[in-house]
């Protein structure tokens, strides 16, 4: 059986997307996956034994500059490689309009989510089979349960698993253990202060953690070198893209993380982490899988979905030692 699976975005959108693969390749072993995502995260799907071809797309690019694209020819080129494909099946598991309107090039019964559960109810209108999955739940859950009702097949009791490859991943095991402060975020309030990171990286530096600290844009770059300032275990990484940056996750012993796609990543990487949550809260979205502590603040602000206000009170540097601590002892 041949799938396209249309889920284009975000880093973690699309991670959260993994463990229904594994349900289904597990369920059905002769499926096949060809996955439309966006270019900046084509990486991920590739690394999944499930996806056969990965179709990237680059919605995000495109609309900036409509003329050009369409001059381009790259709109064209992207419509006829879903029309050559020959698939059973074209699951949209993103429920979005934009989403749901790649699927009207491919010939194929259309599923997804019906108007009750999708997150832009007018997207099932695109679809041949819509599909309840109930709110409230954590995104891994309800696209697990899309995948089992659109492909029939019994829903897996057990937790998901995203079926990457760490140790491959990883490539050779680093010459002594370290930490990963996974500190870059979009919006202003999802920030934990930087004094704590200061703090935490001094505490890990006194008991000889190192301390690695990656970055994305130059705001990033300045912060991971303020917070490492003449701590000799601590380092700020050179700049790196998606596949790099997934290599030192799966390396490290332990992840620091705010809410942030690459936090997810190291969920999926069985990595132990902690998350930082203060204007949102995990129940839904938060970093799933074993060793995943989730940390949120008690401010009058936290988990109100502000994106600018900060939202950190009660979640300070000793908070997040406290369960970091025994993160990062000896395996046994």
């Amino acid at each position: 059986m041949r799938v396209l699976l249309i889920k284009t975005s975000s880093l973690g959108d699309v991670v959260h997307t993994l463990p229904a693969l594994t349900d289904a390749a597990r369920a059905l072993p002769s499926i096949q996956f060809d996955w439309v995502v966006e270019e900046g995260f084509a990486e991920i799907p590739r690394w999944h034994p499930a996806v056969h071809e990965v179709i990237p797309v680059a919605i995000r690019r495109w609309r900036k500059n409509l003329v050009q694209t369409w001059r381009s020819g790259d709109w064209a080129a992207f419509k006829q490689r879903l029309r050559r494909g020959r698939y059973d099946l074209v699951l949209d598991a993103q429920g979005l309009l934009k989403s749901a309107w790649l699927t009207r090039y491919a010939n194929a019964p259309v599923a997804g989510l019906n108007k009750d559960s999708a997150r832009e109810p007018l997207a099932s209108r695109f679809y041949d089979h819509g599909y309840p999955v109930a709110w409230g739940q954590h995104a891994v859950e309800r696209t697990r349960q899309l995948f089992a009702q659109a492909l029939n097949y019994p829903l897996p009791s057990s937790i998901g698993d995203y079926g990457l490859p760490r140790a491959q991943l990883a490539g050779q095991a680093p010459a002594s253990p370290y930490v990963l402060f996974l500190h870059g975020t979009t919006w202003p309030s999802k920030h934990w202060p930087e004094n704590d990171w200061r703090a935490l990286a001094e505490q890990l530096n006194s008991v000889g953690m190192a301390v690695r600290l990656p970055w994305g844009n130059s705001a990033e770059k300045a912060r991971a070198e303020r917070i490492a300032a003449k701590l000799p275990l601590v380092s700020v990484l050179p700049k790196m893209n998606l596949a790099g940056v997934a290599q030192v996750i799966a390396g490290a012993r332990a992840c620091v993380a705010v809410d942030t796609g690459l936090g997810h990543l190291a969920a999926a990487l069985d990595v132990p982490s902690i998350s930082l949550y203060g204007p949102t809260l995990p129940a839904k979205v938060g970093a799933y899988g074993r060793g995943q502590v989730h940390l949120c603040a008690t401010g009058p602000l936290a988990g109100q979905g502000n994106r600018e206000q900060p939202c950190f009170e009660g979640l300070g540097h000793a908070e997040v030692w406290q369960a970091l601590a025994p993160l990062i002892k000896e395996p046994a």
